[in-house]
């Protein structure tokens, strides 16, 4: 009869020769970093979190905590109504341009240019990111040229998008395509060149192209990253739509923002600095829904 060793020896070795071989996942795995490039196990098992709706109310507290004291200062008339309208008459005043229409339609445009214009500049970022954070010869070639573009003010922009373009909407998209390419640029290039150089030689080993290797490997290590500068370019987006309509636009936020100061309606003014901000938190919180998607599959 086979001793206990040698039956040890053989239960081994044909473990060793079913076993099939490790997947690029595994291996990454075997460093202990998931595709996102953060650590595996970090998070306790069996430790509660607090449920999302709770995490809502509790965001929640401060704006109503505000809107109580906007409340109680316009009542008391501690401010005169001319300098801080009251919660009532600002909801008012949006019932009035929603009856005619033009806060519906306002909305509408704007969003409509945030969308396009930030759509197209994530692109173009995320792309030209790539490449320089990739290649160090365009690292040295481009970035210099973009770091002084980037620092360019969004207003500074204006003169020569209406010159160039017209005042129409190819201007306005342009000048936020502008605003939302440099976060995203800025953020995919920076992470590119800090991937753990163990998950590139892993993907090199396994004969991935480069190109594979981009989309397998290096994109999916720094999506937490990728992420956080959409987020920024969504709020440079925003911040761009309202400098164009500012200036150059007919009908949109931005336009019915400074037809109200013309106009001396304060209680307009307040509408849409509120719509401004409720749309960009829901913007935010839907580049949010998509960033756990992505964790999901690649973290």
């Amino acid at each position: 009869m086979p001793s206990a060793e040698a039956r040890v020896r053989a239960t081994e070795g044909s473990a060793a020769v079913d076993t099939p071989p490790a997947t690029l996942v595994q291996e990454v795995s075997a460093y202990g970093y998931s595709a996102a490039g953060t650590a595996l196990g970090s998070g306790r098992r069996g430790e509660r979190r607090p449920p999302r709706r709770g995490l809502v109310l509790v965001g929640a507290v401060l704006p109503l905590l505000v809107l109580v004291a906007w409340a109680v200062v316009s009542a008391t008339g501690a401010v005169p109504a001319y300098r801080l309208p009251g919660p009532a008459s600002v909801w008012a005043a949006g019932v009035e341009l929603a009856g005619t229409g033009q806060l519906g339609q306002s909305i509408a445009i704007s969003v409509q240019r945030v969308l396009i214009g930030f759509a197209a500049g994530s692109l173009v970022g995320l792309v030209v990111g790539a490449a320089i954070g990739l290649s160090r010869w365009a690292n040295l070639l481009v970035s210099p040229t973009l770091g002084g573009l980037r620092a360019v003010p969004s207003l500074a922009w204006v003169p020569l998008l209406i010159l160039y373009l017209g005042i129409n909407e190819d201007s306005k998209v342009v000048l936020i395509t502008i605003g939302a390419f440099f976060p995203v640029y800025t953020t995919v290039a920076g992470a590119l060149r800090h991937v753990d150089p163990h998950l590139v030689e892993l993907g090199r080993a396994y004969g991935l192209s480069r190109v594979q290797l981009l989309l397998q490997v290096q994109l999916p290590a720094v999506i937490p990253t990728v992420v956080s500068g959409l987020r920024l370019a969504l709020a440079q987006s925003w911040l761009f739509l309202v400098a164009a309509e500012l200036i150059a636009s007919s009908v949109g936020l931005g336009f019915l923002l400074s037809d109200s100061q013309n106009n001396g309606r304060i209680d307009r003014i307040f509408l849409v600095i509120i719509l401004l901000a409720v749309l960009g938190k829901t913007t935010d919180a839907l580049v949010g829904l998509g960033e756990r998607a992505l964790l999901r599959r690649w973290g």
